[in-house]
């Protein structure tokens, strides 16, 4: 196949689409660029199938540093390990855009790769990525409903922009990832700096617009080089049923719809576990009546339980799902007997955990999280190492979601896909509201334990995360919250539910998460079981999403109203300040001498910022204290008039002494300054290691003198004694700092010059 190119505008940048030089045994493979930043994406259709019942994807964002021009990684491999957490959200995302439009019968492997080549700064890969893995789909033989593509939209001093550059989104107040195809949205991403529900609304009709016209680019590509799409007989589909199958099928579901009311509906069942014990209730009045009924000469009753055991397995969980969905268009009926707009019991607690610095419990209905604070020192902060990029995080979440939370038993792997992905919805949830470095500069770390789940453990996990910081004494701008609107519909009709669960997120259903303050939102996520959601669909869940967000925040409010005035007294304390960004290298002194030794000496941390902000970290106050003062006065810049109580006497000289003022700062004390009169030797008054209360009384080009009798009242009647005048330079230049006369020292130094030549 030869190379063929296709070109478009997209916001006023031109995206070349490339097919047929690379990966050309994967069943599709394009390169999408936009700039200098080049994405490859392959999408291949396994010819085997998986013993699974969902359809199998698997979309990897697979990062290269040669893209970025990089060598990075441990010293002694520096090839890429495991995808970052960016790595995964961007696969994430993809995943989320795309899976709803293949055959959920499916069950041949499809798997979507997008390889970054090239990165130029300004271009961010994902959005590339996004395109290259629509376009490589839509021409292949895997069937797939597309076209649709994927769009950034930010908000830059109130302007909405499609796909700006990074250097751009810096200012921005918005940052939006959608997917669709201009009618429809199949995935939505969103942080927001706590933006009016109008103003999100504005922002997916702008997002929508932008991927129109990239559909029909896509569209017409697939005219010239796209490939026939693969026939449902020539794949493997779930079930493996005959036609005679099908009908029993057909017959078990006439049959059990009379019993669904009495299942479903007449006693409002509202735990998980209970909603499963009454469908296997009906399950079993199905197996023992139609085992009956299928019972013949040629099958036995073993056999006949068997096959309508597996014929069950093939349908009824999606044949409950549907009835559900059926219930809620025709009359509003939900299976836990609440209203469409209705939320489940709430609960909010604090302070439950006695060691921790901060502690929040939060459940709704069967969902119950309970996160916990931990503040660190400034070191403590999250490296974070992308392809991109590499920097830092004061703020991390962490979610754990344990078997146990669904009452299963599994071995536990760590973090996946879903535990990064649900993770960091709720952190960036939290960001707008966080206080600035200068106000609060300690690292926080939440993590968030899923106790219970049914319906929306992350938006769980983002209650339970303002809790426990508010609980922790993080001073945060205002609560947030969060909430999972789902949508039944049925291709025609279609209704907004809010806080779904289990049941209710089914064929025709989606999971719209939202989470906001009083005053705006702050984060979204939406994934569909749909081909996609309209823009009145959207339009519908804003007002309703904004009900429940507010009634959620009243119960959080009431539990905790504002962050605590002070820190747990087992949280470490911060003490921090600013100091002349020229003076950090005396701080540090030669070889961090300086430094290490106030750490060594009051076992605490210091840590210093370029721009000056010095951080002591420490759990005893007056150690603390300590450090402050001695980092103070390390940088401290004496001033005229100024007065020091406990100036340490260092050096003893016949004119003076040298006296301590600052770590880096003598000052001299002339012998006629000690007192008002005459002092005849400075030992007679002054001697090592005494601590005098002297007083600046002259600066000249960084020599310091002091005194102590300007801090002494002058003696009534005192007459100062005249003072010999000083002799010319040219007949002698006055004693140096040493108290010797310069023309004494120089006849010294020539005399020792003469005695050595001789």
């Amino acid at each position: 196949m030869e190379t063929q190119r296709f070109e478009t505008d997209f916001a006023g940048k031109k995206l070349i689409i490339e097919t047929g030089r690379y990966a050309k045994q994967a069943s599709a493979a394009v390169t999408a660029q936009i700039g200098d930043t080049v994405v490859l994406a392959t999408a291949t259709l396994s010819k085997s199938a998986r013993d699974i019942d969902f359809f199998p994807l698997m979309v990897d964002y697979e990062e290269r540093y040669f893209a970025a021009g990089r060598i990075k990684g441990p010293r002694f491999s520096k090839r890429e390990g495991r995808p970052s957490n960016e790595a995964v959200l961007i696969g994430r995302m993809i995943d989320r855009g795309i899976r709803p439009l293949f055959n959920q019968d499916m069950r041949n492997e499809v798997q979507v790769i997008c390889l970054p080549l090239s990165l130029d700064y300004e271009n961010k890969p994902d959005i590339v990525a996004m395109i290259a893995a629509c376009a490589a789909l839509h021409i292949s033989d895997i069937p797939f409903d597309g076209p649709i593509a994927g769009a950034r939209v930010c908000m830059i001093n109130g302007y909405l922009m499609v796909n700006p550059i990074t250097d751009e989104m810096e200012y921005s107040d918005l940052e939006l990832i959608v997917m669709g195809d201009g009618e429809r949205i199949t995935m939505v991403d969103c942080d927001a700096d706590e933006l009016s529900d109008a103003e999100i609304g504005s922002s997916f009709e702008v997002a929508m617009e932008a991927m129109r016209p990239l559909a029909k680019f896509f569209e017409d590509i697939r005219g010239k080089v796209g490939k026939p799409k693969k026939k449902e007989e020539e794949l493997i589909m779930r079930g493996g049923l005959e036609p005679e199958d099908l009908k029993v099928i057909e017959t078990i579901k006439k049959a059990a719809l009379p019993h669904l009311d009495k299942y479903l509906f007449s006693t409002p069942v509202g735990s998980k576990g209970e909603r499963k014990l009454v469908l296997k209730g009906l399950e079993d009045m199905i197996i023992a009546a139609f085992t009956k009924k299928l019972t013949t000469k040629d099958k036995t009753e073993e056999e006949a339980k068997a096959y309508v055991e597996r014929l069950l397995s093939s349908f009824f969980f999606d044949f409950i799902e549907e009835q559900v969905t059926k219930a809620i268009l025709d009359g509003d009926k939900r299976v836990d007997g609440r209203k469409l707009d209705q939320i489940r019991p709430l609960s909010s607690e604090v302070g439950l955990i006695p060691r921790t610095h901060g502690s929040g419990l939060f459940s709704r209905g069967e969902t119950q999280v309970l996160s916990v604070v931990t503040l660190g020192a400034p070191y403590d902060e999250l490296s974070v190492e992308t392809m991109e990029s590499d920097g830092s995080q004061k703020y991390f979440h962490h979610y754990n979601f344990l078997p146990y939370s669904v009452g299963e038993v599994k071995p536990i792997r760590g973090a996946g896909r879903r535990e990064i992905g649900h993770g960091a919805l709720a952190e960036k949830a939290l960001i707008p509201v966080l206080p600035d470095e200068e106000e609060f500069p300690y690292t926080i770390r939440v993590v968030s334990e899923i106790l219970g789940s049914n319906g929306s453990s992350s938006m769980g996990a983002t209650c339970g995360s303002t809790l426990s910081l508010m609980d922790a004494g993080v001073p945060i701008k205002k609560p947030v919250a969060g909430i999972a609107m789902g949508l039944a519909s049925d291709g025609k009709k279609w209704k907004i539910l809010t806080d779904i669960q289990d049941l209710e997120d089914g064929p025709g259903g989606m999971d719209f998460k939202f989470t906001g303050t009083r005053n705006g939102v702050t984060a979204i996520q939406m994934d569909t079981k749909t081909r996609g959601l309209s823009k009145d669909m959207v339009k519908a869940t804003m007002p309703q999403m904004r009900k429940a967000l507010n009634e959620i925040l009243d119960t959080m409010q009431k539990a905790i109203p504002e962050p605590r005035k002070e820190l747990s007294p087992h949280a470490p304390r911060i003490i921090h300040f600013y100091i002349d960004p020229e003076k950090i290298g005396d701080v540090i002194g030669p070889g961090g001498k300086v430094i290490r030794a106030i750490t060594d000496e009051l076992d605490l941390k210091i840590d210093i910022n370029d721009d000056g902000m010095v951080m002591i970290t420490t759990t005893d106050a007056e150690k603390g204290a300590q450090a402050e003062k001695m980092i103070r006065d390390i940088v401290r810049v004496v001033e005229v008039g100024e007065i020091f109580e406990e100036a340490v006497v260092v050096k003893i000289m016949p004119f003076g002494a040298f006296c301590n003022l600052t770590p880096g700062q003598d000052g001299m004390l002339h012998v006629s300054e000690i007192e008002w009169g005459h002092v005849n030797k400075v030992t007679d008054r002054v001697n090592l290691g005494d601590k005098l209360r002297v007083k600046v009384i002259k600066i000249d080009q960084g020599k310091v003198d002091v005194s102590m009798k300007a801090l002494i009242p002058k003696p009534e009647g005192y007459v100062e004694r005249p003072r010999k005048p000083r002799r010319s330079f040219q007949k002698s230049r006055g004693p140096d700092r040493d108290g010797y006369s310069r023309d004494r020292r120089d006849s010294r130094l020539k005399g020792d010059r003469k005695r050595k030549r001789d």
